[in-house]
Order: C-alpha cells, then sequence, then structure tokens
C-alpha cells in the first residue's frame, strides 16, 4: 500500500437480516482514500452512502472483505480498540448537528475531549483554538438556542476538529442550510481540507455542495458508478 493512502476498502460485503430477508448493501465494493483527498460521495436514497461513511468511521462493521486505515485493518478492532481508534482519528459532523442544547457552544465543543488525558486547562485551550477557527471563539458562552443554524454547524465543525483527526466524514452538513450559508460551511470544509491538509468524505444530494470536493464518487445500488475509484 502507498504511502499517501489512507483508507482502503477490500472486497467489503455489507449485509443485513431483517427478519427471513437478507439484505445486501455492498457487494465486493472495493475503494482507495488517498490522505489530504476530499471527496463526494453522491447517488440516489437507499444507495448505501451512510452506511458507507459509518463503515469508514468504525460505527459498522463489513459481513466480508477489509478497511484498513494507514495499514491497519479497522475492521478486525475490538470494540474498545475501534473506540480509541476513532476517538483519535475520526471528526464526524451530521446534518442536525447534534449539538447537546443544554451546554454552551465550548462545552460541546469539549465533548470529544473528555476521552482524551488532559487537563482542564489543556481542554480549554483546544476549545479556544477550534472555535476560533470556526470564527465563533466571541460565542463560546452560547447555548445552541441563541445561535443560528450557520453557527450551530461551525460549532458541530469545531467539536470535529478539536482532537485534531485526521479523517472528517460529513453526512449532508448543508442539508439543512440556506445556499448562502451552505457556501460558507463549504468552504470552512475545503480550507480545513487544503490549509490543514484533513481528508475529508462528505455526503450529499447537493450537485453544487460536491463541487466544492476535489473529486466525486457516485453510489448506486452499493457499487460504485464512477470510473473513477
Amino acid at each position: 500500500m502507498s504511502a499517501d493512502v489512507l483508507f482502503e476498502l477490500k472486497n467489503v460485503d455489507k449485509k443485513f437480516v431483517r427478519g427471513k430477508e437478507t439484505i445486501t448493501i455492498f457487494e465486493d465494493l472495493n475503494m482507495t482514500l488517498d490522505r489530504g483527498d476530499f471527496i463526494a460521495i453522491m447517488g440516489p436514497s437507499g444507495s448505501g452512502k451512510t452506511t458507507l461513511l459509518n463503515m469508514l468511521g468504525g460505527v459498522d462493521r463489513p459481513s466480508a472483505g477489509k478497511v484498513t486505515f494507514a495499514g491497519e485493518a479497522i475492521s478486525s478492532l475490538s470494540e474498545s480498540d475501534l473506540a480509541k481508534w476513532r476517538a483519535d482519528h475520526v471528526g464526524f459532523i451530521f446534518q442536525f448537528y447534534n449539538l447537546m442544547p443544554m451546554l454552551s457552544a465550548g462545552h460541546n465543543v469539549e465533548l470529544p475531549l473528555l476521552l482524551k488525558k488532559m487537563s482542564k486547562a489543556e481542554r480549554h485551550k483546544h476549545v479556544a483554538a477550534a472555535l476560533k477557527l470556526v470564527h465563533l471563539d466571541e460565542r463560546a458562552s452560547h447555548k445552541p438556542k441563541e445561535l443560528s443554524g450557520g453557527q450551530q454547524q461551525r460549532v458541530a465543525i469545531a467539536r470535529a476538529i478539536v482532537t485534531d483527526p485526521d479523517l472528517l466524514l460529513c453526512d449532508e452538513p448543508t442539508g439543512d442550510l440556506d445556499r448562502a450559508t451552505a457556501t460558507k460551511i463549504l468552504e470552512m470544509l475545503q480550507m480545513l481540507n487544503q490549509e490543514f491538509n484533513k481528508t475529508i468524505i462528505m455526503v450529499t444530494h447537493d450537485p453544487e455542495a460536491a463541487k466544492f470536493a476535489k473529486r466525486q464518487l457516485h453510489l448506486d445500488k452499493g457499487q460504485f458508478v464512477d470510473k473513477e475509484i
């Protein structure tokens, strides 16, 4: 494997059993992702986009095949090792922000750091840096209900990057935003990719959002239909 390859999916199957029925999401799926890439994954509903994102994030496991990250087979890690791997390497950004409503922006951003062996002062330093990067350092004490949708998503981005992960997984990150606000969020993701070399995988239905990525992959019936994989 090349030193630049961050992720590799090799002969991956994913199936769910529902009653007496077996539902196949992927069958013999292959993919490579280079460090520092920014990929938009598109496709119709039910094509497996979110399942793929969950598999890359170690939230879900393949039924067969192998998922490797920087040469390590994460698909065969124990649950505790997989949780540690996620905490060390992955930041998640969701469509509906998933912020804790009773916590301030700063405390929401701090949550991933509670899994780390850090002093309170170190955590606060990391939170301040992350909020400054998304231009919300003056809103650290505000709760989600006191912020606009775009500001809430910027808090979610700060939470995703506060541990300095290698990988950002974004599931419809602009799906709940108007076009102007969505563009600002996408420009922020593009900045994280270009200036901080964050590897980003973004699931989106929006062709305009996909244009911000370096390349686009299309899933249909559990297979990539692009020539470029």
